[in-house]
């Protein structure tokens, strides 16, 4: 196998963006600016609480690996999380409602419409092109799927421990190295003829795909929000049997190639299962034990859905209005 490198920096976009570069480059990050006056969605502090997620991932080239644990980036990034957690919390209601009702939205197919579906687009006009744009920007997560799940591993108890340590062992290919999911959506990429180098792509990626991103890495490093990462992994696996099928079907009708197919077919078959699992034993075991985190598993749900449909919105319209969904060029 190859060795991976860890991807370079990417480009700043914004005084925020710039200066967390900067600070992971050894400049001091008391310089930063306050998030409160940037977008919480927005190109500039999602790009930087991206960056500063990344040390806990592969981390940069070039840049010292202790500075995962740095007191001064810390402090930034903690500031970057709470403007983008209570944009969150005051946008996604909850209304009330219990952990089963948000996931019985799910099971609505399709969930808001096939206008704003991106599955359902693909699969019925999607191009090739279309096709290789959205793989590139998933990349972002796919290629570390389910790593930011398994922080919640030590945070859960009995049964919900042991399903979602199941769940998370068919993720990294049960035992195999070649079966690992990150690893089936590499082949993927390649079959697209896309760069499969991890983080290849982060230049190209808009704001709505890093925040779907950093919602995972946000929920995953937070005990606290532990049983919002429960709902967000219930999201995913509700939702990505009937969606992964859909695009298998795109990949078919557009000649993706057969590695591409496999990714999404394998997870057709996969994730029936696991939504099963998920929603009974991990979703059920952890409010078996701590039933005061209903209300934090449905804002794990919904906060998921929001900005996932956030980021149908940018693709669909850049793609019926003929454009790219990348800043810049896939090639």
């Amino acid at each position: 196998m190859t060795p991976r490198l860890p991807p370079t920096l990417p480009q700043p976009r914004g005084p925020l963006s710039a200066a967390a570069l900067d600070a992971l480059r050894g400049a001091d990050p008391g310089a930063t600016p306050s998030p409160e006056r940037s977008s919480p969605y927005g190109d500039d502090l999602q790009l930087a609480l991206y960056v500063l997620y990344e040390l806990h991932y592969q981390g940069f080239d070039g840049v010292p690996d202790e500075l995962e644990w740095d007191s001064g980036l810390l402090a930034v990034r903690g500031a970057l999380e709470n403007r983008f957690l209570s944009a969150l919390r005051a946008d996604v209601p909850v209304d009330g409602d219990s952990a089963g009702q948000a996931l019985d939205e799910l099971q609505l197919e399709p969930v808001t419409g096939t206008e704003n579906s991106v599955s359902h687009f693909l699969r019925d006009e999607g191009t090739l092109r279309q096709l290789r744009e959205y793989t590139a920007l998933r990349s972002l997560y796919h290629l570390k799927e389910a790593d930011p799940h398994a922080w919640v591993i030590p945070r859960l108890q009995g049964r919900a421990k042991a399903a979602m340590v199941a769940v998370e062992y068919d993720e990294f290919g049960a035992g195999r190295a070649e079966e690992i999911h990150a690893r089936l959506f590499a082949d993927a990429m390649a079959d697209l003829g896309l760069d499969t180098a991890y983080g290849r792509y982060v230049d190209a990626a808009p704001a709505e795909m890093f925040a779907t991103v950093n919602l995972m890495s946000l929920l995953g490093l937070h005990r606290a929000l532990r049983a919002a990462l429960v709902g967000h992994f219930a999201a995913v696996e509700v939702t990505s049997s009937p969606a992964s099928r859909r695009l298998a079907d795109a990949m078919r009708r557009t000649g993706a190639g057969p590695a591409a197919v496999r990714f999404y077919a394998e997870h057709v078959e996969a994730d029936a299962v696991h939504e099963q699992v998920v929603r009974e034993d991990v979703v059920g075991g952890l409010l078996e034990s701590e039933p005061h985190l209903d209300a934090d598993v449905v804002f794990g749900v919904r906060a998921t859905t929001w900005l996932e449909d956030r980021l149908a919105g940018r693709l669909l319209t850049a793609w019926r209005e003929g454009g790219s969904a990348l800043r810049v060029p896939a090639a």
